[in-house]
């Protein structure tokens, strides 16, 4: 019985008592004053744009984005005359012959943005009726310095 009443005196002079709030100490305010070189909002602009660019890039380099699929197809000729005849429509689009066997696939232009392909997807129905949608893929996109990516 001693014993534990020992412990506890022991306990409450060595643990409280470092704890308990002494409201005699006088309490001083510190402040510290950080002046920085104004060059680093530069750089901490740059590697926000940096960090949000990188997000929408693949492993490979290219860019996350939508293409338009026209065809999918085991005829390889269909292919590429389909791509001759869109080249030939919209000669400041790209176009894509892709084969995974057995099939060749038609995809149309690099858009960074879902609503921009499916404008020109629209645009494309008139010509192709079926067949048409909008698939992700990594496109080949340059941004602007001045561009902000969403």
């Amino acid at each position: 019985m001693l014993y534990r009443y020992f412990l506890l005196i022991a306990v409450h002079f060595f643990v409280a008592k470092p704890f308990a709030q002494n409201d005699s100490t006088p309490k001083t305010k510190e402040s510290i004053v950080v002046t920085k070189d104004p060059r680093l909002d530069v750089l901490t602009q740059k590697q926000a744009m940096i960090n949000k660019r990188s997000k929408l890039m693949t492993s490979s380099g290219l860019y996350k984005g939508y293409r338009i699929q026209l065809l999918n197809s085991n005829n390889r000729n269909l292919a590429f005359k389909l791509k001759y005849d869109l080249l030939s429509a919209y000669p400041d689009q790209k176009t894509y012959v892709s084969y995974q066997a057995p099939y060749f696939k038609v995809r149309f232009g690099n858009f960074l943005h879902r609503d921009e392909a499916e404008k020109m997807k629209k645009q494309l129905s008139k010509t192709y009726p079926t067949g048409v949608f909008v698939v992700e893929d990594a496109i080949e996109y340059t941004p602007k310095s001045d561009e902000d990516v969403k």
